[in-house]
C-alpha cells in the first residue's frame, strides 16, 4: 500500500463564499414540501459553503417509528461510491503504480484471451472503465443486485466472458460492472482488499468516520434503514453484504462526511488558490482532473427543437458527472440509486457551493430534490452579488487560475476601446490592435459601423465630458473618462457588469437613449497582449424591416401568455423555408418558461438582415435570433433559446 503524500489541504481560504442569505430557510421549505409530496420515510440534507457544512436538516423518520435523521445519520449512498473508487485508482496512478491507459488484462487475468466486440477493437483500458466507455451495456437493475457477490464468484463470472455492446472508446454507457472490475484492479495493485485500501488511503485522511462499507460498522441508532413501497405500505429491506460489486455502490455515509468529500473537490478550484487545513489524499490537480468531462453524453430526449431543456451539455469524468449550464456554468454531481436508498451530491466549482441529499426509499428521486436545492442556493448567491458593489463583475466564468480575475491588460483594453468608440483615433487603434484586426475588417468600415451604432442607440446619456482618447496602449494603467456608459462603471447607470469568458476576454454593454448593445474583445497570447478581435453589435433601425419583424416576434411570444395559441400574424411575412407551426410551439414553450418579455441588449447580427437580442423575462432570460432574406426581407430564420 503506497504512502500517502502530503498534499495541500481541502480547506478553503477565510474569504471563501459563505452561505448566501435566505438560502437555508428556502432549502428547508423545499425539502419539507418535497417530503410531503413524495412521502419518503426520511430525507437528510445539507448545504456546503465556505469550505464546511454550513446548513443541515432532516425530515421524516430514519426508520418507521424512529427519530428524524441528522447530519450524522448513515445512509447507503449507492453509486456515489464510484467517486471513491475513482479516487483510489488515481491515488495509485499518482504513486506511479499504474497508468490509466494500461490494459485491464494486466491486472485481471480472468479477462485475458477474450475477443473484442470487433476484430479492430482496442484492448479495454483502465481509462475506458473509469469513463464508462469500455463498451459494456448498461446494467443498473442487474448490477444493483450483485452487491454482495463473493469475490470467487465474481472471478468466475468474468472468466465465462464479458459481452460488449460497443467498441471500446466509442460510446458512453453507464456500467456498474466496469467499476466492479476497477475494484479488482485496485486490490491487485495495492496488494490489499479494496475496502481496506479506500479506508486507509481516502477516508482516514479526511476523517470521514461515519463512512464505511457495511451496516454492521455503525450503531443501529445512527443508521437509516432502507424501505420499498408496496401495496401494504413500507417494507424494510435487509442491506446486502460487502461483496465484489462494492466498488460500484457499496459505501455508507452521512451528510457531514459527504460535506467534506464535496468540498474536497470544490476546493481544488481555482488552480493556484491558497489552501490550508489537513492534508488531502489527492493533489488538487488530480481532483480537478476527475471533474473534467472525459466523454460527452447525448442530451436528454427533448419534446421538440428549441426546448429550453436543451441548454445543458452533459459529460462524465472520472466517477463524476458534469453538466454545462447556460445559467451557472459547470455543475459536478453523482447520484446513487439502490434498493432501499436514493442519494445525490452536487456542487458548483466556481463558487464552492454544494448540496447533499440522502433518502431511504428504493431509488428515491434525490437528484430532483438536490437540483432544486442547488438552483435555490445559486440564485441566492447571485442575488447577493447583485447587492454588492462590483459583485461578480470581475470574475472569469470558469476555472481561471487564482486570483481568478481577468488580465489587467484586458481591463485596460476595455477602457481604450471605449475611448475609440467615443472618438476614433487611428494612432490609438494602431497601438491597441493586432495586425489581423484591420485585415479582418478595414478600419474605415469599423468607423462607419460605430457611427451607425450611435445613430440607432442615441447619444450616451447622461454623458460625462469627453476629453478625447488618450495616447495609451492596453498595457498602460489608469482609467480614462470617455462618457461611454460601460457596464459596471461606478456612479453611472449600467445594465449589468462586464463578463469574462476567460482572462483574455471581455464582453460589456453600452447604453444609449434608445437601447443598449454589446461590445466584445479578445486578446492575443503575446506578451504584452494586444486586441485580436473587436465585435461590435449594431442594433436594427426601429422602422426597418428587421426592426419591425423582430418586435412582431416578441409581441407574438407575449401574446402566447394571454391568447394561448395565437395564429401566425399575416403582417409577419415568411420565406418558404420557415416552419411557422414549429416556431409557434417554440414561442409558446418559451413564454411559459420565461413569462412576459421585453427586449434588452442587442448582442449579434449585422443590424440589416440579422440580429440577436436578449429578452428580459419575468422569470428567466431568453435570446432571440432573427434573420431575413436579403432580397425580399422575408423572415427566413428565428430561434429562441435560454439565456444565462
Amino acid at each position: 500500500m503506497p504512502d500517502r503524500p502530503a498534499e495541500p489541504g481541502s480547506a478553503r481560504p477565510a474569504d471563501a463564499r459563505g452561505l448566501p442569505p435566505g438560502a437555508a430557510g428556502a432549502a428547508d421549505e423545499i425539502v419539507r414540501s418535497y417530503q410531503r409530496g413524495e412521502g419518503q420515510p426520511a430525507i437528510a440534507y445539507g448545504i456546503v459553503a465556505g469550505g464546511a457544512l454550513a446548513h443541515e436538516g432532516g425530515v421524516g423518520q430514519g426508520w418507521l417509528g424512529g427519530p428524524p435523521p441528522g447530519a450524522d445519520t448513515v445512509f447507503r449512498i449507492a453509486s456515489m461510491t464510484k467517486s471513491f473508487t475513482a479516487s483510489a485508482l488515481l491515488a495509485l496512478r499518482d504513486a506511479g503504480l499504474l497508468r490509466l491507459d494500461d490494459p485491464v488484462t494486466d491486472f485481471v487475468p480472468e479477462l485475458r484471451g477474450q475477443p473484442g466486440v470487433t476484430d479492430d477493437s482496442p484492448a479495454i483500458s483502465l481509462r475506458h472503465l473509469l469513463t464508462m466507455t469500455a463498451g459494456f451495456p448498461t446494467d443498473d437493475p442487474w448490477g444493483d443486485r450483485q452487491q454482495g457477490t463473493p469475490l470467487p464468484e465474481f472471478a468466475a463470472i468474468l472468466a465465462r466472458g464479458v459481452r460488449s455492446a460497443w467498441a471500446p472508446g466509442t460510446r458512453f454507457e453507464y456500467s456498474n460492472l466496469g467499476y466492479a472490475v476497477l475494484g479488482r484492479v485496485i486490490s491487485a495493485v495495492a496488494q490489499a482488499d479494496y475496502p481496506d485500501f479506500v479506508r486507509a488511503r481516502v477516508l482516514d485522511p479526511l476523517q470521514m468516520t461515519r463512512t464505511g462499507f457495511e451496516a454492521a460498522e455503525f450503531d443501529p441508532g445512527g443508521l437509516a434503514r432502507g424501505y420499498a413501497r408496496g401495496a401494504e405500505g413500507w417494507t424494510e429491506l435487509t442491506p446486502d453484504p460487502l461483496g465484489a460489486f462494492a466498488p460500484m455502490g457499496g459505501v455508507f455515509s452521512s451528510v457531514r462526511d459527504l460535506a467534506r468529500w464535496v468540498d474536497g473537490f470544490a476546493s481544488a478550484f481555482p488552480p493556484g488558490g491558497e489552501r490550508g487545513g489537513d492534508p488531502h489524499p489527492l493533489a488538487p490537480a488530480t481532483r480537478r482532473e476527475m471533474q473534467q468531462p472525459a466523454v460527452t453524453m447525448p442530451q436528454a430526449q427533448l419534446r421538440f427543437p428549441g426546448d429550453p431543456a436543451a441548454a445543458s451539455q452533459y459529460g462524465y469524468g472520472f466517477g463524476l458527472f458534469t453538466e454545462e449550464t447556460s445559467a451557472w456554468g459547470r455543475l459536478v454531481y453523482h447520484s446513487g440509486g439502490y434498493p432501499g436508498f436514493g442519494s445525490h451530491m452536487r456542487w458548483h466549482p466556481e463558487t464552492g457551493l454544494g448540496v447533499i441529499v440522502l433518502a431511504n426509499s428504493t431509488y428515491a428521486g434525490a437528484s430532483v430534490l438536490a437540483a432544486r436545492l442547488m438552483e435555490e442556493v445559486l440564485r441566492a448567491a447571485a442575488a447577493e452579488d447583485q447587492k454588492v458593489a462590483g459583485g461578480a463583475g470581475l470574475r472569469v466564468q470558469g476555472p481561471a487560475p487564482a486570483p481568478g480575475g481577468p488580465w489587467p491588460e484586458t481591463l485596460r483594453a476595455q477602457e481604450v476601446v471605449n475611448q475609440l468608440l467615443a472618438r476614433w483615433d487611428d494612432g490609438v487603434a494602431e497601438r491597441l490592435f493586432a495586425e489581423n484586426v484591420a485585415l479582418d475588417e478595414p478600419l474605415d468600415r469599423r468607423r462607419s459601423k460605430i457611427a451607425r451604432m450611435w445613430e440607432r442607440l442615441g447619444a450616451p446619456a447622461p454623458a460625462a465630458q469627453d476629453t478625447g482618447p488618450q495616447d495609451v496602449g492596453p498595457q498602460d494603467t489608469g482609467p480614462q473618462d470617455t462618457g461611454i456608459q460601460e457596464a459596471g462603471a461606478p456612479d453611472r447607470v449600467a445594465p449589468r457588469p462586464p463578463e469574462f469568458d476567460s482572462p483574455a476576454h471581455c464582453r460589456w454593454w453600452l447604453r444609449g437613449e434608445h437601447g443598449e448593445t454589446q461590445v466584445e474583445i479578445q486578446l492575443t497570447p503575446e506578451n504584452p497582449p494586444r486586441v485580436q478581435s473587436l465585435a461590435l453589435t449594431v442594433p436594427p433601425a426601429a422602422d426597418s424591416p428587421l426592426g419591425r419583424q423582430t418586435q412582431a416576434l416578441i409581441d407574438l411570444l407575449n401574446a402566447s401568455l394571454t391568447d394561448g395559441a395565437p395564429p401566425w400574424p399575416a403582417e409577419l411575412p415568411v420565406s418558404g423555408l420557415l416552419d411557422t407551426g414549429l416556431l409557434l410551439r417554440q414561442l409558446r414553450m418559451a413564454s411559459a418558461w420565461a413569462g412576459s418579455c421585453r427586449p434588452g441588449a442587442f448582442c449579434g447580427g449585422n443590424g440589416q438582415t440579422s440580429t440577436v437580442v436578449q429578452l428580459d423575462g419575468e422569470h428567466a432570460g431568453l435570446t432571440l435570433a432573427v434573420e431575413l432574406d436579403p432580397g425580399q426581407k422575408l423572415l427566413r430564420r428565428a430561434e429562441i433559446s435560454p439565456r444565462g
